[in-house]
This record gives C-alpha cells, structure tokens and sequence, in this order.
C-alpha cells in the first residue's frame, strides 16, 4: 500500500521542496508514497479569502481563522491521523513517526502566524477525532511546512 501525505498549507508552492529530492523524491517518483499540497486558502468564504483572525478569548497576533482550517481538513480523507504542527505540541520522535506510518496516510496542518485557532482541536476532539499537534524543536519558525516536511520525511 502507498503512503499518502496530505499537507493543507497556505502555500502549496513549497511542497515537494526538499521531499522531491534524494531518496525521498525518488520514492515519490517511483510512486512508493505520494504527496498532495492543499491551499488552505481555498475554503475561505469571504470576497478576500481571510484565512486570519484575533483568537477567541483574545490575546496577541492573528491566528488562523477556526471555520477555514476546519474546511480544509473535512475536505480530505476520513478516519486518518490528523497533525497539525505546532511549537506547542508534543514533540516529534522516531517512536511516534512509526506509529504515524503504520497508518498509511495522514493529514498535516501547516500553522501560520499565531498557529491555528484552538477551537478546530475542541470541534473535533468533541466529534470523536483527535487532532494531534507535533512539535519538531523548542523554538517557532514562521510556518508548519518546514516542519510538515521533516515529519514527512521521517
């Protein structure tokens, strides 16, 4: 069975990026696992496409709006692992990306700004679907995609 990564990031461009080449891009090429860039942005339901907003409960910055990233992961398969990679969240080890890739095919949700609102966790963890945040390091980086790609890697 192949290997199925979907990451749903606001910037699609930069995926395969690194996965395209050496071992991993020749996998991806030999159809071995496969990778698919979602646009976040694309279930923005506004005339400007807003994927931003202030968190609910208030605070600092802009987080990515609830409703959107909420879209885009009912958009993708079911019933599959759902990570969103965060600077909170537990970190990534060579024992949990096992078990990530006995699953198959999992679903990763690129953070951006303040990372995503919490609500989307607390809608779904309440529907019966955990979405499991990983963290690659003790430190923020602009993004979940270079994040996304080193689990993916992995």
């Amino acid at each position: 069975m192949t290997f199925r990564a979907t990451i749903l990031t606001l910037y699609p461009d930069m995926f395969p990026g690194p996965l395209g080449h050496s071992l991993a891009g020749r996998a991806l090429g030999e159809g071995i696992w496969s990778l698919d860039a979602v646009n976040i942005r694309d279930f923005a339901t506004d005339k400007h496409r807003s994927v931003d907003d202030t968190p609910a409960g208030g605070g600092a910055g802009m987080v990515m709006r609830a409703d959107v990233v909420a879209a885009a992961l009912d958009s993708v398969a079911a019933d599959v692992p759902r990570i969103a990679m965060t600077p909170r969240g537990a970190p990534l080890t060579q024992a949990r990306v096992e078990d990530l890739a006995r699953a198959n095919q999992i679903i990763v949700a690129c953070g951006r700004y303040e990372g995503i609102d919490a609500r989307v966790a607390e809608y779904y963890r309440g529907a019966g679907v955990e979405v499991v945040e990983f963290s690659i390091g003790d430190y923020v980086l602009n993004g979940g995609e270079v994040a996304a790609m080193v689990l993916t890697e992995a």
